[in-house]
């Protein structure tokens, strides 16, 4: 578990799975196991991203690192995930 993302509103930490968690599907090869929870703090709710989602989230922050963000542009693309959170945060 890694702490990825820390502001006022949003908190990214990354789950990573050991290899031989990985299952030997041809359709998720390349895909590693693990994934990312997105907190949104203001609405005390989370998403866990994993699989396809997780590589597309992945694909859509490192694209955005590219043009060196600033923390309102980071929320904003959180923000995009953070509206399909259902989970309330119990603890944290």
């Amino acid at each position: 578990m890694e702490m990825l993302y820390n502001s006022d509103n949003y908190a990214v930490v990354h789950f990573e799975l050991a290899g031989e968690h990985v299952p030997a599907r041809p359709a998720l090869q390349g895909l590693t196991r693990g994934g990312y929870e997105i907190v949104d703090k203001a609405s005390k709710r989370e998403i866990y991203l994993d699989g396809a989602m997780a590589e597309h989230f992945k694909r859509g922050v490192e694209d955005l690192i590219e043009s060196e963000p600033s923390e309102e542009d980071i929320d904003s693309f959180l923000s995009g995930y953070a509206v399909l959170a259902q989970q309330p945060v119990v603890l944290h």
